[in-house]
């Protein structure tokens, strides 16, 4: 725990202007964000008497062994400086929302040659407006199926759409009339495209014009007694109206609008947001998170209008953003939020009438979806606790391991050999520090020497790294002076790759792989880092330098999350394995070209179909393909010419004989490759 007064500035030295700090602590990572509108004060407030400060501030302080600050000119450009340092160094005492659900949204592939309408979930992506998102996907489809009937937008995946274009006929939906099908070139492109946009428009609000104006060609058709064609506009009416009655209406058509609400505790709180388009709700989502700062509503409100907000443009932002409280710094907030729309945006809280009606209800989701969340999280908080008080107290820890690393090696029979770390902490897996290595120091099947080469190269990237940091001097062990910090950046406090240790090493094995792994740290000089193994006959777990194992009750929580560590890495490195072995197996001839990318080799295989023909091409007819160079395709031709073509690839399923004609031999070797790898005998042997 470190003394404040320790790091504190010397007076005058902080300015007095807007500015953002950070706080690190000993291992040079930022722990904690900030901004405000004058720097001096709000520094200062952090080095006053430790009993005055919140209990969470405190902890943050006593954490922290240095802090620095950069000075902008406005309070805009410190909110926007604050909420990309949050995302790029993810402080650990900055409050972080997390999503209680990956909802879905509706998009539409704009960015493609022939737009595609589908659910997607995840994070954004260019060329792609998005809608919603919504709580349930069968909520979209059931909208999308009843809007289909008056814009026959394309829905199918790419591989339809090729094979519907390759064959001439289009899917069911062309012949049932909800897709235009451009595939077999009934619509052109620009057709196609004006559909999408109609869509599009109807699903951002401008529903009533629409409406009107299908309506007056429904009269003009049956005034020119064109009763067939009013008919269908009649039932293409019925169609958008009951899609509109899924969404609730509760203003006039021209209101667009984001809700927020909190709710909240001392420990955490939850986020809802209603989007509302066009005077209806079209989307809803929410956040939950631990209060590890110390902040109000307004301070949670400000969070979630960064983390809503923060990599949006255009439309995304709506006209109108009403909120349980406003930020600090509301005018500086709002002026963000103009910012990232293009037009003014009104940030306030409601006073009457239906948006403060709505927002009520808006709370109450995100009451509820608290109340949820402890309920969910209370016995699993307390189960975790006691899984790693159980584990310290059977291998004799001094305390709970508050960050396990698990190792596991995995090949097929000796070949495409690799390793996987995933890391636990607080008893829960942290995937970015997950990681996965190929052994390279030797071939063949030996898990006990991949097992001391992964540790060793694990913990060794880890003692560079506190060498970098100046922690790791000659009287604990370094050979050299410690290495002055990375001008690139590599030493600015972000999460670092090996940069912290863990408190136990679990491995997946028995004696000789604990045994292996503990040598590599006992080579290393390393002494503050434990290690066991699992091992899968008896689950009994082996430590270093034991004759017999420590066996847990198989009711034992400590039990039960050291299988899920290993087991996590095991999945972790045979999915890592299976990638490796498909790729060798995917390998053709232009692999071996050198100079040759990706791209230019598919050109080649387009341009002549298959590598077969390619292999019989001439000099001047592979300088044809465009990006070819005479050099290039003397180079192909000379490599061609020397590798031996494969035998033909056979369906193991079917005993058909795979043809070269398409996508060359590697695609045939890859179709082995994918008839194998269901085998039930590899299965087994994967270890």
């Amino acid at each position: 725990m470190a003394d404040p007064s320790s790091y504190r500035p010397k007076p005058g030295q902080i300015p007095d202007s807007p500015g953002v700090y950070k706080f690190r602590d000993e291992h040079r990572r930022v722990i904690y964000v900030g901004k405000a509108k004058s720097l001096r004060p709000r520094l200062s407030s952090y080095f006053q008497d430790l009993a005055n400060l919140h209990p969470r501030t405190r902890t943050m302080v006593t954490t922290a062994a240095s802090v620095e600050w950069t000075v902008v000119s406005t309070e805009v450009e410190a909110l926007q400086l604050e909420y990309s340092w949050i995302k790029e160094f993810d402080p650990r005492f900055n409050v972080k929302y997390r999503d209680d659900k990956s909802y879905p949204s509706l998009a539409v592939t704009l960015g493609e040659e022939f737009p595609r309408v589908q659910v997607m979930r995840g994070p954004k992506k260019k060329g792609v407006r998005y809608f919603g998102p919504y709580g349930h996907a069968w909520a979209i489809r059931e909208t999308v199926d009843l809007m289909l009937r008056v814009f026959p937008v394309r829905t199918c995946s790419a591989g339809v759409f090729k094979n519907a274009a390759r064959t001439g006929r289009p899917c069911l939906l062309g012949y049932i009339g909800k897709c235009s099908a451009p595939c077999v070139g009934r619509v052109t492109p620009g057709e196609h495209r004006e559909l999408a946009e109609e869509f599009c428009d109807f699903m951002a609000g401008r529903t009533g014009q629409y409406l009107k104006r299908l309506e007056q060609q429904m009269h003009e058709a049956a005034e020119d007694m064109e009763y067939e064609k009013a008919a269908r506009l009649r039932d293409d009416i019925g169609a958008l109206r009951r899609a509109l009655e899924k969404n609730a209406v509760v203003f006039n058509d021209a209101t667009d609008a984001d809700l927020i609400a909190v709710a909240e505790d001392e420990l955490e709180a939850a986020v809802q947001i209603f989007h509302v388009r066009g005077g209806r709700v079209r989307g809803q989502r929410g956040w939950v998170t631990d209060k590890v700062e110390a902040v109000d509503t307004a301070g949670l409100v400000e969070h979630a209008l960064q983390q809503l907000y923060g990599e949006e443009q255009g439309d995304a932002v709506p006209k109108e953003v009403l909120v349980p409280a406003l930020p600090e710094d509301a005018p500086a907030v709002s002026q963000w939020l103009t910012g990232r729309r293009g037009s003014n945006v009104s940030l306030r809280i409601p006073q009457r009438g239906d948006k403060k009606d709505l927002m009520a209800t808006v709370l109450r989701n995100a009451q509820q979806a608290l109340v949820l969340h402890k309920t969910k999280r209370a016995s699993d908080l307390t189960t975790r606790s006691r899984a790693l008080e159980e584990i310290a107290e059977a291998l004799g820890l001094d305390s709970a391991p508050l960050r396990i690393e698990c190792f596991d090696i995995s090949h097929l029979q000796g070949d495409d050999v690799v390793a996987s770390m995933v890391v636990f902490e607080d008893g829960l897996p942290r995937k970015s520090e997950y990681r996965r290595f190929q052994i390279r120091s030797f071939e063949g099947q030996d898990d006990v020497r991949a097992m001391h080469e992964v540790l060793t190269r694990r913990f060794r990237r880890y003692l560079q790294e506190k060498e970098k940091t100046g922690e790791w001097t000659e009287e604990n062990g370094a050979t050299e002076a410690p290495a002055e910090p990375e001008p690139n950046g590599e030493d600015d406090g972000r999460p670092r790759r090996f940069a912290y240790p863990p408190q136990l090493v679990v491995v997946d094995g028995g004696q000789p792989q604990v045994a292996a792994a503990q040598r590599a740290l006992d080579e290393l000089g390393i002494d503050d880092v434990a290690v066991c193994g699992l091992a899968k006959r008896l689950e009994e777990v082996w430590l270093p330098g034991e004759d017999d194992p420590v066996v847990l009750p198989r009711s034992s929580e400590g039990l039960y999350l050291l299988q899920r560590v290993r087991d996590t890495a095991h999945d972790f490195a045979i999915r890592y394995q299976r990638t490796k072995r498909a790729k060798r197996f995917r390998a053709g001839p232009l692999d071996a070209v050198p100079g040759l990318g990706e791209t230019r080799k598919q050109a080649l295989v387009k341009h002549f179909g298959s590598v077969k023909k390619l292999r019989s091409a001439t000099i001047d007819q592979i300088c044809e393909v465009p990006g070819i160079g005479r050099k290039t395709a003397e180079t192909v031709a000379a490599f061609l010419a020397q590798a031996t073509p494969a035998a033909p690839a056979v369906n193991t399923a079917t005993g058909e004989i795979i043809e070269d004609d398409e996508e060359g031999v590697g695609e045939a070797a890859g179709a082995v490759a994918h008839a194998s790898a269901a085998s039930p005998s590899e299965r087994g042997q994967q270890e």
